[in-house]
């Protein structure tokens, strides 16, 4: 089985990169570690953790998207609720309520999930952010629950990957065929700038 790490990164869209950056790094306080760009096109990376990012495509002719509370069903295409940060306590939670009001920004009060305690809010572009701060003893990761008093028959096989509901690698790529083509972040490890 794939080993994940984390996510490496969410890939968003602004119109305006600026008033992404202030959010982002200067009232947040997530690093802009990488930043892609030439004429018509833009794509920074923000440090969420050590493991995770989030990045924006600055795209000039993207509207944002129209304000829908966190959770809210909806109809018609549809791909993205929102995000939810995690943050280490719930100290950290109180710390972004006092930063969001002291910047006029929208943001919930605290709301217990019973496993997390959670607020939410919107970054300048209309996306659904959520911050969470987990909460001591209850580990859902450790211990799955299904608290669904219908769930489906899938659901109910349990919390571990169910094999036999997919093709199995019969063939996998050979080394020599294994091939790996430049993309646009080939900039990043130009001549003096990898990190050794």
């Amino acid at each position: 089985m794939v080993k994940y790490t984390g996510i490496n990164h969410l890939a968003m869209a602004t119109r305006d990169m600026d008033t992404t950056i202030r959010f982002w790094r200067d009232l947040l306080g997530m690093r802009l570690v990488a930043g892609l760009g030439r004429p018509g096109f833009r794509h920074y990376f923000f440090e969420i953790s050590e493991h995770d990012m989030i990045a924006f495509f600055e795209w000039p002719d993207v509207d944002k998207a129209p304000e829908k509370d966190h959770g809210a069903p909806v109809k018609g295409p549809f791909v993205f609720d929102h995000v939810s940060f995690e943050v280490e306590s719930e100290e950290d939670l109180w710390k972004l309520i006092d930063r969001l009001e002291a910047a006029d920004i929208w943001v919930s009060e605290v709301i217990n999930h019973g496993f997390i305690h959670s607020i939410y809010s919107f970054d300048p572009n209309n996306i659904p952010i959520e911050f969470s701060a987990p909460v001591p003893h209850v580990n859902i990761r450790k211990y799955p629950k299904m608290k669904d008093k219908r769930p489906s028959a899938v659901a109910r096989e349990g919390p571990e990957p169910q094999p036999g509901h997919w093709p199995e690698v019969t063939k996998p790529t050979p080394n020599e065929e294994r091939m790996v083509y430049p993309g646009e972040g080939m900039i990043l490890t130009e001549a003096g700038d990898v990190a050794r």
